[in-house]
């Protein structure tokens, strides 16, 4: 089964976008996502407890690689090319220890901007349905009214606010 999550913005889409583009999903698997995400934040942890010796910071890059080559694979263009502009290229066979602790801590400071960028697209989707629910029911009866007539009515008087 595959998870789809789909964030709109309140910004207007250009007419010239492409449809397959508008409809492509800004993060295809977010399970995936949220695993790729605890796991780096589970290695960020047990790498700073411990020291890394040559063969350990080389798994450290290997590891931070794939992350980034899974999360490439199930974010949309945009993210991608986000994502790539916060993250480098390592420039030894194996980097140090404080090379790769930033390069960890960077990719999971950006990874909890895009949850908390989700989560307020949401929260503002949630605003707008409610805001646009409120104004339908208010749109539903006039004023002072009620099904069963109008209110404060009496028999031979007709309702205002004159004797």
């Amino acid at each position: 089964m595959v998870e789809q999550i789909e964030v709109v913005d309140d910004e207007p889409q250009d007419a010239d976008v492409a449809e397959d583009e508008e409809s492509e999903p800004m993060i295809s698997e977010p399970g995936k996502l949220m695993r790729i995400a605890v796991m780096l934040r589970e290695v960020q942890e047990e790498a700073r407890r411990a020291d890394a010796d040559e063969a350990g910071r080389g798994r450290l890059r290997q590891v931070h690689e794939r992350a980034l080559n899974e999360l490439c694979g199930i974010l949309s263009n945009d993210l991608q090319d986000e994502l790539s502009q916060f993250t480098f290229d390592f420039d030894n066979e194996t980097p140090s220890q404080s090379e790769l602790m930033i390069a960890q801590a960077q990719l999971i400071g950006w990874l909890e901007g895009l949850f908390q960028g989700i989560q307020a697209a949401i929260f503002n989707q949630q605003a707008a349905a409610r805001k646009q629910l409120e104004a339908m029911r208010g749109r539903g009866l006039p004023a002072g009214a009620t099904a069963g007539g109008e209110q404060g009515e009496t028999p031979g008087r007709s309702p205002g606010n004159y004797l």
